[in-house]
């Protein structure tokens, strides 16, 4: 398959557990009033609620950062919490149960319209797929199918991408909306002919149907970029995302010079095999503090950013394109890292 769009995103996964983690020490909790990115400032809160996906990408900086003692580090207690995908973080931002969270490319409609802010990019990555049963080789065999997907994901952003490439929509489909963990068991025993989902939770389905076809894949998309990020409730304070944000892009740099050490935090954190993560990891490009400031300052990480509101609009889940700085806290990234 060819697609030829630029500048999309990825990475999502299951389980719902609550893990407190980390530990700290204990100022007194401020609250602000909402802004837009980047504006405002308050106090910094000394206890934050952190929402992740239990994936290599949703974890491992939070793994690191435990292991190394960046919260403490940073004045901070920290309790995370597991969610099977974005859009579900977000609704916990605006609701005040949590602070921040972690979201892949099919969720960044959500902060480019207001619900949330970018606060860190963390990663590329390229874990999307369109899965269809043994013997349903192209998006075109899909036409007329039973195809789940979880909505506002990037499960649904990848078959998106695909149906239009091929010259379809999801009027050519029967497109199923379940959650990530749905998908699995109901690809898994034939109950829908295809999905638009995503890894780790493919690697889960090919245990049980192993001559699963990959319809479409991001890795059709050599020139396109898939970025995923950090976001942070509207409420929370300048100076608590600054200290958050340290935490991060300090965990960040010891994490792309300790790929491998990284791996087995992650898996340690999310009781899975190193293997399992290993082979998650393979689908995410690392970027050091630095290159990802330098991303921001020249307008790469922007355009990024663009390309994503440009796809949104296209699918009605955005009415108009906002200015990237609108809902990235550039300069708050930029000055954490001391540039």
């Amino acid at each position: 398959m060819s697609v030829t769009r630029r500048g999309f995103l990825t990475a999502l996964s299951a389980t719902a557990v609550s893990l407190p983690v980390i530990s700290a020490c204990s100022n007194s909790k401020t609250s602000t009033g909402p802004r837009g990115a980047g504006g405002g400032g308050g106090k910094a809160d000394s206890s934050i609620k952190f929402g992740y996906i239990s994936d290599y990408n949703g974890v491992s900086l939070l793994a690191v950062a435990d292991k190394l003692g960046l919260w403490k580090k940073h004045g901070l207690t920290v309790d995370v919490t597991s969610f099977s995908n974005g859009p579900i973080q977000i609704q916990a931002l605006n609701a005040g149960d949590l602070d921040f969270g972690y979201i892949g490319p099919g969720a960044m409609w959500l902060p480019a319209s207001g619900k949330s802010r970018i606060v860190a990019i963390n990663t590329l990555t390229y874990a999307d797929r369109v899965i269809g049963q043994p013997g349903l080789e192209t998006i075109k065999d899909l036409r007329g199918k039973r195809i789940g997907v979880p909505e506002g994901t990037s499960g649904e952003m990848i078959l998106n991408l695909a149906l239009q490439d091929a010259g379809m929509s999801m009027d050519d489909i029967k497109k199923v909306p379940m959650d990530p963990p749905t998908v699995v068991s109901a690809f898994s025993s034939g109950k829908i002919d295809g999905a638009g989902i995503f890894y780790p939770l493919i690697g889960t389905i090919k245990e049980k149907v192993p001559k699963l076809e990959e319809v479409a894949s991001t890795r059709d998309l050599p020139d396109s970029n898939f970025p995923t990020a950090f976001v942070s409730g509207q409420k929370v304070s300048d100076a608590t995302v600054t200290n958050v944000l340290k935490v991060l892009q300090e965990a960040n740099d010891w994490r792309e010079q300790n790929y491998e050490e990284s791996i087995k935090l992650s898996a340690k954190m999310l009781k899975v095999s190193e293997d399992k993560v290993a082979a998650d990891a393979k689908n995410v490009k690392i970027m050091s503090t630095d290159d990802l400031v330098a991303k921001t300052k020249d307008g790469t990480v922007g355009e990024w950013l663009d390309g994503m509101s440009d796809f949104f609009v296209k699918t009605g889940q955005l009415k108009e394109k906002p200015k990237a700085t609108d809902f990235y806290t550039a300069d708050l990234y930029t000055k954490a890292a001391g540039k």
